[in-house]
């Protein structure tokens, strides 16, 4: 079974040096912390804030070629979680035949973002992933966002 998430911040880690992205399922209870690159950080952070570059980034590249051979990104599963490493997948449709790709979760991440396809996140990696329960664990999120820096909350959906 999947569950529809949306990107509900990206922020700077100081304690591992990387971005996190964290997607929260739509009832606003159940959130998956994902640590990303710098380059991919920066393509959400764009999306997020709706700037366009003046030339095509990476992921505008791909949208463009996708929209020009007739094919549209119709959703992103988070489909794994091996060895603390996420896994996704991009499905598509091009005339009606649905194609799917496999894609590292930021750059999926991007690309749903860039043409406003939906965020899925299977149950297997929800319950392999040490994500946070908004109902079960408030102190522990409360505690994990007190140590936070304001100052690194810079993108937030």
């Amino acid at each position: 079974m999947l569950v529809e998430m949306k990107v509900k911040f990206l922020t700077f880690d100081s304690t591992s040096n990387g971005f996190v992205v964290l997607l929260m399922d739509l009832s606003n209870k159940t959130g998956l912390p994902i640590w990303i690159g710098p380059f991919e950080a920066n393509a959400i952070a764009m999306k997020l804030k709706k700037i366009d570059s003046h030339r095509p980034m990476t992921h505008d590249l791909i949208h463009s070629v996708l929209k020009t051979l007739e094919s549209q990104v119709m959703r992103i599963v988070v489909n794994d979680l091996k060895e603390s490493t996420y896994y996704a997948l991009i499905h598509l449709n091009r005339r009606g035949e649905e194609i799917v790709i496999d894609s590292r979760p930021s750059d999926a991440i991007a690309i749903a973002l860039s043409v406003d396809a939906p965020i899925f996140v299977s149950d297997e990696v929800i319950e392999k992933a040490r994500t946070i329960d908004f109902e079960k664990e408030g102190d522990q999120l409360k505690e994990w966002l007190e140590n936070l820096n304001p100052d690194d909350f810079k993108f937030k959906a």
